[in-house]
This record gives structure tokens, C-alpha cells and sequence, in this order.
């Protein structure tokens, strides 16, 4: 039987919170969501008294929390991930007429995300010589290749199934809300009959043909990183790698980045533009027309004053 939801002003913070999971479980909000809000409160609980009633709250319990948070050591990062659930709690909260409350997200310094280096993509995109790749060597390098080829998440990887293959247009497409296709790495399906491995259900598979979970395929990435002398072993390092590269080295823009790494907002991928700014400053000179234009010695006619 489902909990009913109280909404009075004399609950504590935690049974309010309690009632708000309930609320955005009643909306459909995916379990992982839910799990990782119940993480984070737990973790704000520690910084600030879940157990006063939610009537009772002030700002400046909350300015207390913050100070309290920075005095623990947490980042800037950290403590803003824990106030984006608490303006979602509060938002929620002044919709039912419980508090008045309106929390301003705790400004998180912009880090330059991790990136594999030219020579650490040299030595992982080194083909594994045929006649003597073990199954494994050889799937964790085609993925790797398909991650850097469309800056695809972890998750995507094992979501692709064989259906999805178009052989003919060397593409694989995920078949979500958002349907997306991705450059198909050709010589996978073949090697894999070459092994006496049937494909049958997820494209990347384990050697028994089953599916490869997201955490065994992070594993046997990082082992492939390990072996081939590369110290940084984030699958979703090759992510930000392609984000870099198509901005930077490729002189891409926001839009059509977006598309390709499948956000659902603009924003999302203007953080990507912010946090390598500085490259894109430094290498403006390679892409800009008139830059080029000058540097080939065209000459720019300027039309006549009052034309």
C-alpha cells in the first residue's frame, strides 16, 4: 500500500524529504535519481539538522550548513552537487506552501576536465597484432575506438544490440527516446566469428557472447589501459577527450556538438566550451576566416563610404 504524503508544517526536514522522494517517485523519476538524492541528503544531514521542523528552517541555518561544509574540506564541486538537491527539495516545498525558502546554488569552480594526451591515445589506438589478440584485447580496442568516435557514455556501449547494426551504412543506432546513430567500428563482427563467437544480443559482448555489464566493460578498460602503459584508466575520460578534440583540434562548434554527444540542452555543452576556453582562445588564429584570409595574403576590398 503507498504511502500518503504528509503535507503540514510541523513535520521535521526528514519526513518532508521522505514525502518529497515520494512525490517525484509518483512523477516517474528513474530509481538511480531517487538513490542518489537519499545518498546526497544523507550527506547534508551531516552539516545540518534534519530533524527540526521544516517551518522552523531559516536562511541561516542554511548559510551555517555552508560554512559548516567548507570547514569539513569539501569542494566547491561537492557542496554545490548537495545544494542542487536542496533547491530541489525547497522548490518543492514552497509549491505546497511549507516554507519560503529559495537556496542560490553555491558557485563551483569550473575545472578543466581530464583528457587522455596525444601520446596516450597513440599507444591505446595501436590495432592488437590479429594472430595473437586475445578476445578481449581486441573488443576493448574497438571500443575504444567507438568511444573516440562519437564521444559516446559507457552505458551506451553495452546498450547497443547486433539488431541495431546497419552493415551496409556502417552505423549502429540506440534505440531510446533519442534515437541516435554512431559510427560502427566495421572488423568487430567478423573477428568475432573469426573467435567462434555468436553475437546474438549486445554488439560488445563478453567471449561467451553474453552481455558485457557497464562496471565489467569499465574493468576491462582499465586493465587495456593499464597494460598498454597508460596510467589513466576512466572510460569516461574518452568522452571528454572527444568533447576537446572537436572543439579544439577540429574547430567545432556548440551546436553540433551537442547533437553529437546527445544533450538534451545547449547548456549542458557550453560547459564544455567554458572549461577549454583558454585552448580555444589559443588556437582561434587556425580557424578564424579572416585570419586565414591574411595569412594567405588575400586582400579585403572595402565597400566605398555612403554605397
Amino acid at each position: 500500500m503507498m504511502k500518503k504524503i504528509r503535507l503540514n508544517c510541523t513535520a521535521t526536514l526528514d519526513e518532508t524529504f521522505a514525502d518529497f522522494l515520494l512525490s517525484r517517485r509518483a512523477k516517474g523519476l528513474a530509481e538511480k535519481t531517487l538513490e542518489s538524492y537519499s545518498s546526497q541528503w544523507k550527506a547534508v544531514a551531516r552539516h545540518l539538522d534534519t530533524g527540526m521542523d521544516v517551518a522552523a528552517l531559516q536562511k541561516a541555518d542554511l548559510d551555517a550548513m555552508i560554512v559548516s561544509m567548507r570547514d569539513a574540506g569539501l569542494s566547491p564541486n561537492s557542496i554545490n552537487s548537495y545544494t542542487r538537491v536542496l533547491k530541489s527539495f525547497f522548490s518543492w516545498c514552497n509549491e505546497q506552501g511549507l516554507t519560503r525558502l529559495n537556496i542560490p546554488l553555491y558557485k563551483a569552480e569550473e575545472t578543466v576536465k581530464e583528457t587522455y594526451s596525444d601520446a596516450e591515445l597513440t599507444a591505446l589506438l595501436k590495432k592488437p597484432d590479429i594472430r595473437k589478440t586475445t578476445f578481449a584485447e581486441y573488443r576493448d580496442w574497438v571500443i575504444i575506438n567507438f568511444l573516440l568516435n562519437c564521444g559516446s557514455r559507457a552505458a551506451t556501449v553495452g546498450a547497443i544490440q547486433i539488431r541495431d547494426v546497419d552493415l551496409d551504412g556502417g552505423t549502429a543506432t540506440r534505440r531510446t527516446e533519442k534515437r541516435r546513430s554512431f559510427p560502427f567500428v566495421a572488423p568487430w563482427l567478423p573477428f568475432c566469428g573469426s573467435m567462434g563467437v555468436t553475437v546474438a544480443g549486445s554488439l560488445f559482448c563478453t567471449e561467451t557472447g553474453t552481455q558485457l555489464t557497464e562496471n565489467g566493460l569499465r574493468q576491462s578498460i582499465a586493465r587495456y589501459n593499464t597494460r598498454r602503459g597508460v596510467q589513466k584508466t576512466s572510460i569516461h575520460l574518452f568522452r571528454h577527450t572527444f568533447a576537446r578534440k572537436y572543439l579544439i583540434d577540429c574547430g567545432g562548434d556548440a551546436f553540433t556538438l551537442q547533437k553529437l554527444l546527445g544533450h538534451s540542452t545547449l547548456a549542458m555543452t557550453k560547459h564544455y566550451c567554458a572549461i577549454y576556453d583558454a585552448d580555444l582562445t589559443k588556437n582561434y588564429d587556425n580557424f578564424s576566416p579572416l585570419a586565414q584570409m591574411k595569412a594567405s595574403g588575400a586582400k579585403i576590398k572595402m565597400a566605398a563610404k555612403g554605397r
